[in-house]
């Protein structure tokens, strides 16, 4: 007999730890249940042979290796390898270092005791809440592979939304940092050549001009001044995004932006409802499915507005109508998860509310990327028509009496 120490919560909410003699955790859960207990954790007591190892030190995991490993161990878990042995093989044979080392750190804290989902809780930085909530939702339900199949859709459901905003912006973007360069080197470079021969006209230049070749010489004496400005920007652009009260004045801009607050919106709509079905598939408690599903919402306002949802359910309101209270979910979706909740068929409702949103925010993404060429020809335009009057204007002014 092992001896497990456990956490577990009376019946008034008292929160009690104790120790039980089973063969293993599977038997210890199921005395500790016996008790009349609710099992909040439970591990092997561990003896000073069995201290694991603090050596781990993993820092962040890539959404590409989180499938990855989740992808490798579920086909292994359906092979019928046990979970050491699977752990063993990932440890071995994983694509990535960061996967190889967190097969290892898992396998070693199994074998000391804990269980899977324990060990994932540990690491909400590397997993996140919504795939430790799911992780342990299926190891209680006994479904581990139909929740990390779960798991799965949802991380390459997150890649897929991530990929489409990437490649929406990424052309964008490219054409406005070339532009910044060619401005760079015409007002360094080019403009300084011109100063002398504008200077023999002996006539006043026009503004313009004479900003552009002031601003270029500035920039050639004080060069050192790009990478600094460059780099303060970020730092101050990255600080003001993890300051809250800095970060809530932006989220509230954002989604109030024409288009791109649509994008924003539709977005996180497609991750929240996307946990919230497959969380609720799993046998997770509504409410909890829930708290999981603003986990995915970076936005604060939305975040907010999840908050009421989440004390209209605890004061024993429908679903739908807590979600309403949010003001912020389309007609449509809140109507699909009124006629779920109606029917009785709520997940498959939340599902089609899901597809739903989903063609929305292609449809976003598809509208934003017409418009993208003509406002970068414009962009582009503007910035040629300036640099060619301020080259010109001072010849044409030659040619005046």
């Amino acid at each position: 007999m092992t001896r497990y120490e456990y956490e577990a919560q009376k019946w008034n909410g008292e929160v009690i730890k104790g120790t039980v003699d089973a063969k293993s955790t599977a038997e210890a859960r199921v005395k500790i249940k016996n008790l009349g207990y609710k099992l909040l954790n439970v591990k092997q007591k561990l003896s000073g042979a069995n201290v694991i190892n603090n050596s781990f030190s993993l820092k962040s995991l890539k959404l590409k290796e989180k499938i990855d490993f989740t992808q490798t161990f579920l086909t292994l878990n359906k092979a019928g390898l046990p979970i050491i042995e699977s752990l063993v093989f990932i440890e071995k044979d994983a694509a990535t270092k960061n996967v190889r080392l967190l097969a290892g750190e898992i396998k070693r804290q199994i074998i000391a005791g804990y269980t899977l989902s324990d060990t994932i809780s540990k690491y909400p930085n590397l997993f996140g809440q919504v795939y430790i909530g799911l992780a342990k939702a299926g190891e209680d339900s006994g479904e581990i592979d139909k929740t990390f199949e779960r798991l799965i859709e949802l991380l390459q459901k997150q890649g897929d939304i991530k990929g489409k905003v990437i490649s929406a912006l990424t052309y964008p973007v490219f054409v406005v940092l070339l532009a910044i360069a060619v401005v760079l080197v015409m007002l360094m470079f080019v403009f300084p050549a011109f100063k002398e021969m504008f200077e023999q006209q002996g006539k006043a230049l026009p503004f313009i001009t004479q900003f552009c070749i002031d601003t270029g010489e500035f920039l050639k004496d004080k060069w050192i001044a790009i990478p600094i400005s460059i780099v303060t920007l970020i730092v101050s652009f990255t600080y003001l995004l993890r300051w809250e009260p800095s970060k809530r004045i932006i989220d509230d801009f954002v989604i109030k932006i024409p288009l791109i607050g649509d994008l924003v919106k539709a977005a996180a709509f497609s991750n929240f409802l996307t946990v919230l079905q497959i969380a609720y598939d799993a046998g997770i408690p509504i409410i909890e499915c829930l708290y999981l599903s603003r986990t995915t919402l970076s936005n604060y306002i939305m975040q907010d507005a999840i908050k009421i949802s989440i004390k209209k359910m605890q004061s024993g309101v429908h679903l739908s109508d807590s979600l309403k209270a949010a003001n912020i979910f389309p007609k449509m979706i809140l109507f699909m998860v009124a006629t779920g909740e109606q029917s009785g068929r709520l997940g498959e409702l939340m599902l089609q509310a899901v597809q739903h949103i989903d063609k929305q925010l292609d449809l976003i993404i598809e509208t934003i990327s017409k418009l993208i060429e003509p406002v970068l020809l414009i962009f582009i335009g503007a910035v040629v028509c300036f640099l060619a009057l301020s080259l010109y204007l001072p010849l044409f002014q030659s040619y005046t009496v």
